[in-house]
């Protein structure tokens, strides 16, 4: 009698590589908890973390993450201009934005920057892993609040109290606001945006008459008012 031949084993089915995730913060705290919850993820890993631009950059290169996670306030460089510098040395990166900062100013000049997304940290994770995914499946990701303002924009619609003169400013005049807020001097805000002292003192210039101030002192007070209300949040 003639065996039947037996069944070849079934090949398993390998699970879909799980996408990888670079944390760029320059709080080790906030990078720990961050890892914690992505690690619990079963499509998610963290491959690398950054506290800082100059690392991130070689963090980038040696892991090749899918997704970057990163924070827009660090030391050394501006957020936006880190943003811009990334994507220029790895076109195609997807970046996300987590940020204590109001959506309502910084979202915009982030994607204006190269981002997918802009997501608040005290969004919470269950809203954070939703805005990684979209980014991940090649969408942009904001609240929907900041959705409606943005297609608002578009449709050439100004929704009322969003008409705020710091909206004027380039990325540069907005980031040498933010440091005479934080109150650093023409030298400071010159060095730590490698700029001449020429060149700031130019922008200082364009964000007076942009803003409507009748010199330096006026602007001074206008900008530090401002970085204090940013920090005491909305």
């Amino acid at each position: 009698m003639k065996k039947s031949p037996s069944a070849s084993p079934a090949k398993p089915v390998s699970a879909p590589a799980k996408k990888r995730v670079l944390l760029v913060d320059d709080h080790p705290f906030m990078r720990v908890g961050l890892a914690a919850l992505i690690e619990r993820q079963p499509d998610l890993i963290i491959c690398g973390e950054a506290g800082n631009p100059t690392e991130a950059f070689r963090e980038v290169e040696a892991t090749r993450p899918d997704l970057v996670l990163t924070d827009l306030t660090m030391p050394g460089r501006s957020g936006l201009e880190f943003i811009k510098d990334l994507l220029a040395a790895a076109p195609g990166l997807s970046v996300l934005v987590i940020s204590m900062h109001d959506e309502a100013v910084y979202a915009e000049r982030a994607l204006r920057a190269g981002a997918r997304g802009y997501i608040m940290k005290e969004a919470g994770g269950e809203r954070l892993m939703t805005a990684i995914r979209q980014v991940l499946r090649g969408e942009v990701y904001v609240s929907p609040a900041m959705s409606a303002r943005l297609l608002e924009g578009l449709a050439g619609e100004r929704p009322r109290g969003s008409s705020s003169p710091i909206k004027k400013l380039s990325d540069r005049e907005f980031e040498v606001f933010q440091l005479i807020g934080q109150g650093k001097s023409t030298r400071d805000v010159a060095e730590q945006l490698h700029l001449s002292p020429k060149t700031v003192d130019v922008h200082r210039a364009n964000i007076k008459e942009k803003l409507e101030l009748r010199d330096a002192t006026a602007l001074i007070r206008h900008a530090v008012r401002w970085v204090e209300t940013q920090q005491l949040g909305p």
